[in-house]
């Protein structure tokens, strides 16, 4: 008989991981903790999804958000967890949420030096369907010596600490990067842990898929019908791009890095300033899209290099394969001659 076991026995669990990174960083193990109490949020945001059926959380709570979304039972539910986790974490002084209209202030006695702007349920409209919803969250360090305020939250991309994205899907799937690179961990519901399964991901230089909701396209500009076109009827004798859309920004930006290809929800007539935020859903995109190899732009400057004027401002975004984002800001070059 081989002595060999079928299992696993050296796991790399999402614990085990960060631990190790903040042992070689000889921090203060405040990131560990907050990091390992936003896994616990997101543990328990899997299973409330799993169970949404049966516990009656499909439908509509009765209220619509800051935003104007309909705000969703599970939306509830998310962002109490994930408030109530980092607020317990003693490691996060500014919580932005989605569903906030005001940053939270967390009470001195349990204060810490980081700010985390989350958005607890992307994709929410999608629960109804079935579809893929995830959450998306950012850590920044507070920089000022001042009480805590919301303009702790008002950082650019660029000094992230660390970012990710859970994805609630046929598995649960946590996506992070600490600025060294991004790695994925997949959610054992045996183990109750997340698992490493891949290390170091990097998206395609240039991939076959692009990702918009064409229904806006009668409000759409001429650099972006254009480009679209192009992509549909290549003039160079290559086959035309596949289109892919769920809805859900985090599925449909999963996908893109996994596939290679470009994600574009940019500006148009109906939404001159784009219409997804900046703080919880650009920012921490873009960072991880960049530390996988990728691009991530408003059409005219670096989605990390803007300076955020308030908690729920929207831009536009594109991302993804960096010839896929290049090519189509060579389009919007064009146009602006």
């Amino acid at each position: 008989m081989s002595d060999q076991s079928p299992f696993e026995t050296n796991v790399i669990t999402l614990t085990r991981f960060v631990m190790e990174m903040g042992r070689k960083a000889k921090g203060t193990g405040e990131m560990t903790q907050l990091l390992y109490n936003i896994l616990t949020a997101i543990k328990a945001i899997s299973s409330a999804v799993r169970k949404a059926g049966l516990a009656h959380m499909y439908g509509i709570a009765g209220s619509t958000n800051v935003t104007g979304d309909e705000v969703k039972k599970l939306d509830v539910l998310s962002n109490d967890l994930v408030i109530n986790m980092l607020s317990s974490s003693y490691s996060t002084c500014v919580l932005v949420s989605e569903e906030n209209e005001n940053a939270i202030i967390v009470p001195p006695d349990l204060r810490g030096k980081y700010v985390v702007c989350f958005d607890p349920l992307d994709g929410s409209s999608n629960i109804d369907c079935l579809a893929p919803i995830g959450t998306i969250f950012a850590l920044y360090r507070k920089t000022t010596d001042t009480e805590p305020s919301e303009k702790d939250a008002l950082q650019p991309g660029r000094t992230i600490v660390a970012a990710g994205y859970a994805l609630y899907g046929s598995a649960t799937l946590l996506a992070l990067s600490t600025g060294q690179g991004v790695n994925c961990f997949m959610l054992d519901p045996a183990l109750g842990e997340f698992i490493l399964v891949d290390r170091d991901v990097k998206i395609k230089k240039k991939g076959k898929i692009y990702s918009i909701n064409e229904g806006y396209a009668m409000y759409s500009d001429a650099a972006l019908t254009e480009y679209l076109e192009a992509k549909k009827f290549p003039k160079d004798g290559s086959a035309p791009y596949s289109s892919r859309y769920v809805g859900s920004m985090v599925a449909d930006i999963h996908r893109t890095i996994v596939y290679g290809g470009i994600f574009l929800y940019p500006a148009n007539k109906k939404s001159p300033k784009g219409k997804l935020r900046l703080l919880y859903e650009c920012n921490p995109m873009a960072f991880i899209i960049e530390q996988a190899g990728g691009l991530a732009t408003t059409g005219t400057e670096n989605i990390l290099d803007i300076q955020p004027e308030s908690i729920h401002q929207r831009v536009p975004l594109i991302l993804g394969s960096p010839d896929d984002v290049q090519e189509y800001l060579s389009f919007v070059k064009k146009h602006q001659k």
